[in-house]
């Protein structure tokens, strides 16, 4: 691994300059330019101090993602059933708690309903499938159909209800993940 490209890499998806990173780590733009041009080696010390200040740690810094799984088939994912709400939950990523959003498919029985889910400070987006879904937030309701989205901050405790005699499907993302 090059060190110093790894810098410049993480440095740019933050939007910093080298002069920035060099005021933000008490150091020479000079030092840094050498730095990603692999010029210069920092010491341990110097490092850690410039990849807290890319709020990275040392252990992801040199940690291979290479073999991060990126595409998931159904064996991977995880299903919990709850017959008598009506409602069946696929987590469509393995471990998403690590991750920033958490894709589940919610799948809605006629009379089912999902979990009552708190007021969170989080985004929710979900889009219908199949069927049709009534999103009850608060004292608010609205009907999503098939095709339709719905995206929401929520302030108030919320769920999805299938007041329909037919079943129903909801791609169902939340951030960070809450389900």
């Amino acid at each position: 691994m090059e060190i110093g490209e790894r810098l410049r890499e993480l440095r740019i998806q933050r939007g910093l300059t080298q002069e920035e990173l060099a005021d933000r780590c008490e150091l020479s733009k000079g030092f840094i330019s050498q730095v990603e041009r692999d010029l210069a080696s920092p010491s341990i010390a110097t490092l850690k101090d410039m990849l807290e200040c890319l709020g990275v740690t040392l252990q992801s810094f040199f940690s291979d993602d290479s073999n991060e799984k990126v595409v998931f088939a159904p064996q991977d994912m995880f299903e919990k059933e709850d017959e008598e709400a009506g409602h069946k939950i696929t987590w469509l990523v393995p471990d998403a708690q690590k991750n920033s959003m958490e894709p589940i498919l919610l799948e809605l029985a006629p009379g089912g309903k999902s979990p009552v889910l708190p007021p969170l400070e989080s985004e929710e987006f979900g889009f219908v499938l199949r069927g049709q879904v009534t999103l009850v937030a608060g004292k608010r309701s609205y009907t999503v159909k098939k095709g339709d989205s719905f995206c929401l901050r929520p302030s108030a405790a919320h769920y999805l209800e299938n007041v329909s005699a037919r079943p129903a499907a909801v791609l169902w993302v939340s951030t960070p993940p809450s389900f």
